[in-house]
């Protein structure tokens, strides 16, 4: 009995590979886009696809079409590959790709800033994530022109840092002097909730 005709026929390696592409291209593109995007797709569109992915799959295995389900399997395993990938490492690949599309900008706006209290460093709130005043989330850019905290980014640690009023769980450095510093949740930069981030006495 025939295997499979037409559609399945003209499959090769470059759909599976196109599938995974596409998506990740849209993933990424979220993620880019909104704090809130990578989770949108994780929790939305990467379910839709799965579910529509697998009743095809279904449909292929009762049609007895093995080599169509062979390679709705082969886009299924790509696809969610890189979307894992890419949620795995949503947080520093986010920095990246944001820093790099809008370093230019975000850097003159902080260093038009006049200098900041004795002790800190310069900086702007960068993201800001929470829902409704609940659980908020401060991310801030840094400015250290001494690059004293890249010893703090390479240890993946939290702790007390000079130039930052208090402590923090993480630092990652975008570039030589330019850093991305996480405060605790509903913690701010010149605050007092949990941690005293006033900067006084610095």
């Amino acid at each position: 009995m025939a295997d499979d005709t037409g559609f399945a026929e003209g499959l090769n390696w470059a759909l599976p590979l196109s599938v995974a592409a596409g998506a990740g291209a849209v993933q990424v593109s979220l993620m880019v886009y909104s704090p809130y995007g990578d989770f949108l797709y994780i929790l939305l569109i990467a379910p839709i696809i799965c579910v529509t992915g697998l009743i095809a799959l279904i449909i292929a295995g009762l049609r007895k079409k093995r080599r169509q389900g062979r390679w709705l399997s082969l886009m299924l395993i790509a696809f969610l590959a890189v979307s894992g990938i890419l949620h795995m490492n949503r947080d520093g690949l986010r920095a990246s790709l944001r820093w790099f599309l809008s370093s230019h900008r975000l850097k003159a706006e902080v260093l038009a800033q006049p200098a900041p209290p004795k002790g800190q460093l310069k900086h702007m709130e960068w993201e800001a994530t929470g829902f409704a005043g609940v659980a908020n989330e401060t991310v801030y850019l840094v400015f250290d022109p001494t690059d004293s905290l890249s010893a703090a980014s390479r240890s993946h640690s939290p702790g007390k840092f000079g130039g930052i009023p208090c402590e923090v769980p993480r630092v990652r450095r975008l570039e030589r002097q330019w850093y991305s510093v996480w405060f605790y949740t509903d913690e701010v930069w010149g605050g007092r909730n949990q941690l005293d981030c006033t900067g006084f006495g610095q």
